[in-house]
């Protein structure tokens, strides 16, 4: 039996946020369809050098009740990265909070304007612990 990953898709209230927030983590639009009888946008978003990759970004013209809410159910996004802590402090700078800091220098949580759960690990090996990273508390949860 033959499977390969396509995409993992998930609902935004703000599309324009949220492809901002995206972008910031390093990811670029790929693919766009505007769906006029649906009512839909999606726009796939997808690390430079993985657009086999995608995030669908799912934007409801008329609205989503729905969003945000807290529901975990699809559990998080997950990316490597080259420098966790330079990427964390990118974030916190454009004032995206850092729910699980990298005390660790391999592993942080963020989430989007939508409430989505992201995963940042390090690429190779676990940076040194560095402050202000090291003794920071988690904010919320992930």
């Amino acid at each position: 039996m033959k499977i390969r990953y396509l995409h993992t898709m998930v609902r935004v209230l703000d599309l324009d946020k949220a492809m901002d927030f995206f972008r910031l983590l390093g990811l670029e639009e790929t693919r766009r369809i505007e769906n006029e009888k649906g009512r839909f946008t999606l726009v796939f978003m997808a690390p430079p050098d993985q657009p086999d990759c995608p995030v669908e970004l799912t934007y409801n013209w008329d609205g989503d009740a729905g969003l945000p809410s807290d529901s975990r159910h699809f559990g998080h996004l997950a990316y490597r990265v080259g420098n966790i802590y330079e990427l964390c402090q990118k974030l916190m700078d454009a004032g995206v909070t850092i729910n699980r800091p990298p005390r660790d220098g391999h592993m942080a949580f963020v989430r989007s304007p939508d409430n989505i759960s992201i995963e940042l690990l390090q690429e190779g090996e676990h940076l040194p612990p560095q402050e202000p990273w090291a003794s920071m508390p988690n904010t919320g949860h992930w």
